[in-house]
């Protein structure tokens, strides 16, 4: 089988090629704006990477659209500050080069495997949230962090609709929260501009405070990357179709934790590390509105379970991994990837 993995030097990119070239013998054909996070793949007779844009490169993709079997198009931007601060680029990027992708796909016959989100869920009042039954609920236009969750949602109808007319093989996936080795540069980690666990473990490395937004009440499920791949690499291989035309969330419902809880509980691993337990000084944690950290334009998420009963009835998948030893594991990647690489502290704001 040949794979094409569009924004394949990102957080799941990475991982998954790494995973198919070890357990397979399919190829994987990859296009980044960088390679920093593909040192294990680069140079393997199975894994063919180009650097380029998914905006500038149309021709190389397109080709390898043709070429390839399935297509995975994991290119967008993800941060909640950008989507404030930038909210064209968001929806520039986010839908209108994934929709040409898409298209393509049905097209020349290509099963794509999209990375929806669990933002598509919004403010959801479902306990869990459900692929088939929970309502998709969204703020107000002139809160435009929404505008990553809806582009990704109507992308999501885009391709139920060409599903359910019969030209276009699918699988749309529902990553949780999902963390690990790579998850994000700890050197251009700047306050609100990454994911959260990056955030905070960029905080400690650099003692700076630890900012919970409205005091940290808000809860995610935190997922450990090895468990998502296992998830993804069944619905590559796709036996019996057991993946075909579905929706899958991907997540750790055990694993739910509110984000004070989280700062604890890194705090408490990186006062303990053999790196840092001897430290004379760590970061404190703080409280800051969400309109001073974010912007006007930001609205919160308050909860955010997952239902996995889909991916477990048909793909007969179960996450595995603690949100403890998840967090572990993340954090010490990181701490030592900085302690070899002599990293440079992190630029101020």
């Amino acid at each position: 089988m040949k794979v094409l993995i569009l924004g394949v030097n990102g957080f799941i990119g990475s991982h998954l090629s790494t995973r198919i070239l070890a357990e397979t013998d399919w190829n994987v054909y990859g296009m980044d704006l960088t390679d920093h996070k593909l040192k294990g793949v680069i140079g393997h007779e199975r894994f063919h990477f180009i650097e380029g844009d998914i905006a500038i490169n149309k021709e190389w993709i397109e080709y390898h659209i043709k070429k390839c079997d399935v297509v995975l198009p994991l290119v967008a931007i993800a941060t909640p500050k950008t989507y404030i601060e930038n909210p064209l680029g968001v929806f520039e990027l986010d839908f209108e080069e994934n929709l040409r992708i898409i298209k393509q796909c049905v097209r020349y016959n290509k099963r794509i495997i999209f990375p929806s989100t669990s933002e598509v869920y919004g403010m959801c009042t479902s306990e869990s949230f459900d692929e088939y039954s929970s309502h998709l609920v969204l703020g107000p236009i002139p809160k435009q962090r929404w505008i990553y969750s809806c582009s990704k949602q109507l992308l999501d109808r885009v391709i139920w609709a060409y599903g359910q007319n019969g030209v276009l093989d699918f699988t749309l996936i529902r990553p949780f929260n999902w963390i690990g080795p790579r998850l994000d540069s700890l050197e251009t980690a700047k306050e609100g501009s990454s994911r959260v666990v990056t955030q905070f473990i960029a905080a400690l490395v650099f003692q700076q405070p630890i900012v919970l937004v409205d005091g940290g009440t808000q809860s995610r499920s935190f997922t450990y990357i090895d468990d998502g791949i296992d998830a993804l690499m069944k619905i590559l291989k796709n036996e019996g179709s057991m993946a075909t035309g579905q929706i899958f969330n991907l997540g750790n419902p055990k694993n739910n934790c509110t984000i004070k809880d989280l700062a604890a509980k890194l705090l408490d691993m990186y006062k303990h590390h053999p790196l840092h337990r001897n430290d004379t000084k760590y970061s404190e944690i703080i409280i800051q509105d969400a309109d001073t950290f974010y912007g006007k334009g930001y609205q919160d998420i308050y909860t955010r379970v997952p239902s996995i009963e889909n991916a477990r009835e048909r793909l007969r998948w179960e996450p595995k991994i603690s949100l403890e030893d998840a967090l572990r594991m993340t954090l010490d990647s990181f701490l030592i990837e900085k302690s070899s690489d002599h990293a440079s502290p992190c630029p101020e704001d």
